[in-house]
């Protein structure tokens, strides 16, 4: 299987994140639907016209998260707002929907014609701060057969940030990308220890050499690191350095995207 991901139109691509304003029903939730699905039109277009290569939208506002599993309104809200998202940007785009809640997140993709979901617990469990995430592979992409939805590719976390893997310790990063790649995930993504913390150089090599499919990198990622991090992965996922003072809970700030792109398209000309 190819490292290159057909998707996109570059070979390293950036996807952007979205971060959702808090959704109807959560804690901190108070805008309405209209409201947040205008907020994120405004940043996918904005993210179009900077030229990022691919979308992702996320509920990331609606802490706490609850545990593997959301309510048919997180489901039916992000469909309609990831399709307008997708409609309005014309790129390919995807989802996550947090925590762990996988089966959702195909449900949404598949209704809003997403391109890929983000998962938690694919290959081997963790211990996330909502608990314990089960591997969800073998339901998941039987529930992605069933409902048609084969077109959605599946991308896993593996060691995710804001978790615990003492369990698995003995389990290197790359033998757990290896899994990913035989439980017919299609990309594998490495992060720090938290939101906005670089991964570990080899902790990408040592997935780069024990799996075939793309290795992307899902937090920590700035200007200022990507001439480090640009040979050794597939693609970049930036949430947080988007953001106005690099802070993920704030607006889009389109000249650090617009420096962002300057500086990836020096690195792959």
């Amino acid at each position: 299987m190819p490292t290159k991901n057909l998707l996109f139109s570059s070979p390293k691509p950036v996807i952007a994140m979205i971060h959702l304003d808090a959704l109807p029903g959560t804690p901190a939730g108070g805008r309405s639907v209209r409201e947040i699905e205008a907020t994120a039109l405004r940043e996918a277009k904005m993210y179009h016209q900077s030229g990022v290569h691919g979308i992702m939208i996320e509920n990331m506002h609606d802490t706490p998260y609850l545990r593997g599993a959301v309510g048919p309104e997180i489901v039916a809200v992000m469909s309609v707002i990831a399709r307008a998202v997708k409609d309005a940007s014309q790129l390919p785009c995807g989802v996550q929907v947090l925590a762990g809640a996988n089966a959702e997140a195909v449900a949404v993709a598949h209704a809003a014609r997403l391109d890929f979901v983000r998962v938690e617990g694919f290959a081997f469990a963790h211990i996330a701060d909502e608990g314990f995430i089960q591997s969800s592979a073998a339901p998941l992409l039987r529930y992605r057969k069933q409902i048609g939805a084969e077109h959605v590719q599946v991308w896993a976390d593996i060691k995710k940030k804001h978790s615990s893997h003492a369990i698995t310790a003995d389990v290197s990063v790359g033998e757990t990308a290896e899994a990913v790649e035989m439980m017919r995930g299609d990309a594998v993504i490495i992060t720090g220890t938290v939101t906005g913390d670089p991964p570990a150089l080899p902790d990408i090599r040592d997935a780069k050499k024990h799996c075939r499919i793309p290795v992307y990198l899902g937090s920590g990622v700035t200007g200022q690191n990507l001439a480090k991090y640009y040979g050794a992965a597939d693609g970049f996922i930036i949430g947080s350095h988007f953001k106005v003072d690099g802070l993920w809970s704030n607006t889009v700030d389109p000249k650090r995207v617009a420096r962002f792109m300057a500086t990836h398209a020096r690195l792959g000309s």
